[in-house]
């Protein structure tokens, strides 16, 4: 084998790595701000919606790094994609304003306004997985599930539940760590489904074979 393909081979592999880590640090950013914003709510509930604020337009810019490679590899055109993600996270980051303007916040305690903010926000970013990224699909279930326990904090279902199957003692009183073990665990699950998915470097194409490739010593 020539000198050209052994270098080529390094650069091929760099090229296959990458789309799958950029895909993975999105995914771990997301599952452990929301979980550290969950449990800052229990520790402070009517300080903590601020940081949900500031959480909406993160989650935009990481849905829309999350999706580029996913746009490529399904033959999406770029600007295609970015005009669809920022029509789509526009409106829901202008509604969250029309809420602050019209006076609607003020109509509202902390804890209702947490509920509609990670409610929308839950929605949104399911839209946007459904449409754009589907990586992001079990973090916006998992958003549903913490603006249910924000709804019903006390004798939730859904914390006995999820309690029950990862054996956590009395999850009425530790639903913060009922929701850091589901954050983890849809992680987990994000990562599985992540490396069934074709990526860039395996899409199927079979390699164009180069002169110094067949090219004998």
């Amino acid at each position: 084998m020539s000198e050209a393909t052994t270098a080529a081979a390094p650069a091929r592999t760099q090229n296959g790595r990458s789309p799958l880590i950029l895909s993975i640090l999105p995914l771990l950013i997301l599952f452990g701000a929301a979980a550290t914003l969950f449990w800052l709510s229990t520790q402070d509930p009517a300080g903590t919606y601020k940081y949900w604020e500031i959480f909406v337009p993160v989650v935009a810019v990481l849905s829309v790094f999350s999706g580029w490679n996913q746009s490529q590899m399904m033959g999406t055109g770029r600007l295609w994609y970015l005009i669809r993600q920022f029509i789509h996270w526009g409106a829901v980051i202008g509604l969250l304003y029309l809420f602050n303007v019209v006076g609607f916040r003020e109509m509202l305690s902390d804890q209702q306004y947490t509920v509609i903010l990670v409610g929308v926000l839950a929605v949104a970013t399911l839209l946007a997985a459904i449409q754009m990224d589907f990586m992001l699909v079990l973090f916006a279930l998992f958003l549903a599930f913490c603006t249910y326990v924000y709804f019903a904090p006390s004798d939730n279902a859904a914390l006995t539940a999820v309690g029950g199957v990862f054996r956590i003692a009395d999850p009425q009183t530790n639903a913060a760590t009922v929701t850091a073990v589901l954050a983890a665990a849809g992680f987990i699950a994000s990562l599985i489904i992540l490396y069934m998915m074709p990526r860039s470097g395996s899409s199927g194409q079979a390699p164009v074979a180069t002169p110094t490739e067949t090219s004998t010593d």
